[in-house]
């Protein structure tokens, strides 16, 4: 957030090891698809020389969008852990699809496993510290 960024942030491990950590770059790279999930997932895949990240866990900040859990279901990334959920983010201003990904996984027949609220409370401070900044941006 202090390079004028959004508050969402994703770590995509194998194992016990980190394989990648990174942000939401989209107003640095001005591409309204790089979200944090998706960075991680590019990342990964480069890093790994793969586009199958099987055994692979993806954590974000945040609930992964709609588009991002596509590419989540697509790197076959075996588990999702997040803090805070759509319906937060909307509630900090953004503008949401608001379609859980409970909802994707049911909807899709996707096999993944989500874990919610994992350390929801400090992904809600990084929502309160973002909606303080008077020069945050919104998409």
């Amino acid at each position: 957030m202090a390079n004028g960024q959004s508050p969402f942030g994703a770590v995509i491990t194998r194992g016990n090891e980190i394989v990648v950590a990174t942000h939401n770059v989209v107003f640095a790279t001005t591409d309204i698809t790089a979200h944090a999930e998706v960075n991680a997932i590019r990342q990964a895949c480069a890093k790994l020389k793969t586009i199958d990240l099987a055994g692979c866990t993806i954590y974000s900040t945040t609930e992964p969008c709609p588009m991002c859990f596509s590419a989540i279901h697509w790197a076959n990334i075996e588990r999702i852990v997040y803090g805070t959920n759509i319906a937060d983010a909307v509630a900090a201003g953004f503008k949401e699809l608001t379609i859980s990904n409970f909802d994707m996984k049911r909807l899709g027949g996707a096999k993944v496993q989500i874990d919610p609220d994992v350390l929801r409370d400090e992904a809600i401070e990084l929502f309160k510290m973002f909606t303080a900044k008077t020069d945050r941006r919104l998409y």
